[in-house]
């Protein structure tokens, strides 16, 4: 019989033992995809944010300063939707909503991998 993936959850966090909070199952997956999506990877503007794999991450930060439209959501959309498929080609991205308030998205997302269904929110907010 073979045992569920564990691993750190992120953002980081104490469990009870005073260690770092690990998880398995939906609480692992969206703990992955969170990690993904708010890593700022290199862009043709910025160098990335680890030093050791420049290219990581979703550069969802490029889309802060723009106007807050349906081209904005469907840009999210998309960087979303590249970026799982570049950073966990496991995991399945089964549906991706894009909310728009005045000055704030909010990016739900539901994602499976294997039998694991997670869903998770990203707030984005936006400052024009």
């Amino acid at each position: 019989m073979s045992r569920a993936p564990q691993n750190i959850l992120v953002p980081f966090r104490r469990d009870r033992k005073r260690d770092f909070a690990s998880g398995t199952g939906d609480e692992l997956l969206a703990s992955k995809v969170r990690q993904v999506l708010l890593t700022e990877g290199a862009t043709p503007h910025s160098t990335g944010e680890l030093p050791w794999r420049t290219s990581f991450g979703a550069g969802l930060s490029r889309l802060r300063h723009q106007r807050n439209d349906t081209v904005l959501a469907e840009l999210v959309r998309v960087y979303v939707r590249d970026t799982l498929a570049r950073w966990l080609p496991g995991v399945q991205l089964v549906q991706v909503d894009v909310k728009q308030d005045r000055e704030a998205l909010a990016v739900r997302l539901r994602i499976q991998e294997g039998t694991t269904t997670a869903r998770l929110v990203i707030p984005f907010r936006h400052e024009a």
